[in-house]
């Protein structure tokens, strides 16, 4: 019998599980990140984001966080996306970022934003922004703030400093 794996939105109940495979996997330096920050003040939990499943054990997560840039709408802040070190490198990561790129898509949103790794997300068609287009609120290597475009020109219209958007 092959294993059962489901990916499905996040509910409130999932948080805890969340919680734990955060701390299993990034310690609790994760806090001090300005991607954090962004966060503070945001729901939990929006429509896009998502988490995958082995029966009942929790073998990865992605959090989508709306965010301003600039004052502007239209764009989400990708992460953290976490993947139980048990699983990793198996394509569960994957499967979530094309899961939540193609819903936040279809909803219109415009641009997705993250800190992480050129070659891992490149894939997915992020690219590095400009220099000083894109602030965050705390400090970033400028090299690993990335953006996908969901809307053609989409970064090119987004300028300024990111923030949370309140629930």
């Amino acid at each position: 019998m092959s294993p059962q794996f489901t990916s499905r939105s996040v509910t409130p109940a999932d948080l805890p599980a969340i919680s734990e495979l955060h701390a299993k996997t990034f310690g609790p330096g994760r806090f001090v990140r300005t991607a954090y920050r962004v966060r503070e003040g945001t729901p939990a939990i929006s429509h896009y984001c998502r988490a995958t499943y082995l029966g009942d054990r929790l073998i990865a997560a992605v959090r989508m966080t709306p965010i301003s840039i600039g004052g502007a709408e239209g764009a989400l802040l990708l992460g953290p996306l976490v993947v139980d070190p048990d699983f990793a490198g198996q394509g569960f990561g994957k499967r979530l970022i094309a899961e939540v790129i193609e819903a936040a898509r279809a909803d219109g949103q415009r641009l997705v934003l993250l800190v992480g790794d050129q070659p891992y997300y490149g894939r997915f068609g992020f690219r590095q922004v400009p220099a000083g287009q894109i602030a965050m609120p705390g400090p970033v290597d400028p090299r690993r703030l990335l953006a996908a475009e969901l809307a053609d020109g989409a970064l090119a219209d987004m300028r300024g400093l990111v923030a949370g958007v309140p629930g």
